[in-house]
């Protein structure tokens, strides 16, 4: 199985953030001829004002985002796992970060609504509050790609460790992360935290991420790039340098079997009482 990352400079301009992605992903077929690919987290839009995003959000299924998706898994015979989109809800002035994946015939196969919303302050004094535009989901995802299950994340919860288990447990020898971690954060933790979450579940761990800067109201605001994939040992076997571009692979599903035989761990865990 070969799987192509997109990684992506998203502005606050949907039509050609559509038009980068679709031109990447063409880019990925031609050069890579891929089975899989991965776009990053929004990559639809990024930065603009709090009304620009629910303006710019989309009805799930449809959409312009949605559609480019669909079109080329069905035009190219390949999955997309088309990162995430600004999804509207019906009454709601915030919106769902949603993934969208779509099979080789430009079916909807699954839909994962991020879980854990990026409300921090960065070390630079940066405040982010997602929570204030993005409604939270609360299911764990997974689905089959031609016999090889793959789970569902996106960017911040890649720091709660439960999510990935219970991905694991669920049967995922893939998990799909797209992303767009800021500079501060992802220059000391990306890496590290990506190479933690495949060797505990014992999977690949396929990161797909924007890269350089947009601009919130008149703020400018940088992420990291270095989109990856790390194996189930924790070896980064493919990662994109700086820029805007694509990173290809091949994933052994026998190397996921391989590893979980040799070090158990789903077998050894315990349950912990925390009362």
């Amino acid at each position: 199985m070969k799987v192509s990352l997109v990684q992506m400079n998203s502005i606050n301009d949907k039509a050609a953030n559509i038009a980068a992605a679709r031109a990447l992903i063409e880019k990925a077929v031609a050069e890579e001829a891929p089975d899989w690919v991965l776009l990053p987290e929004q990559f639809d839009w990024a930065g603009g004002a709090r009304g620009d995003k629910q303006a710019n959000a989309e009805v799930v299924p449809g959409g312009p985002a949605y559609a480019m998706a669909q079109e080329l898994a069905r035009k190219h015979r390949i999955f997309i796992h088309a990162g995430s989109i600004m999804e509207r809800i019906e009454g709601d002035e915030r919106i769902h970060n949603t993934s969208v994946v779509f099979n080789r015939q430009g079916e909807e196969i699954a839909r994962y609504r991020k879980i854990h919303l990026f409300d921090v302050t960065t070390p630079d004094g940066t405040s982010y509050k997602e929570s204030a535009t993005v409604k939270a989901g609360d299911k764990v995802v997974t689905y089959d790609c031609e016999g090889v299950t793959i789970g569902c994340s996106i960017c911040y919860d890649l720091r709660f460790p439960d999510l990935f288990q219970a991905l694991a447990e669920k049967g995922a020898q893939i998990i799909a992360l797209p992303a767009a971690f800021t500079l501060q954060t992802g220059k000391d933790h990306w890496e590290v935290l990506l190479r933690a979450r495949a060797i505990e579940t014992q999977t690949y761990l396929c990161a797909s991420a924007q890269t350089g800067s947009f601009t919130v109201g008149n703020e400018q605001r940088a992420t990291y790039g270095h989109s990856l994939v790390a194996d189930p040992w924790g070896h980064i076997v493919a990662k994109a340098s700086d820029g805007v571009g694509v990173v290809s692979t091949r994933i052994d599903p026998a190397l996921v079997a391989k590893v979980r035989q040799m070090i158990p761990v789903a077998q050894h865990r315990v349950k912990i009482d925390r009362t």
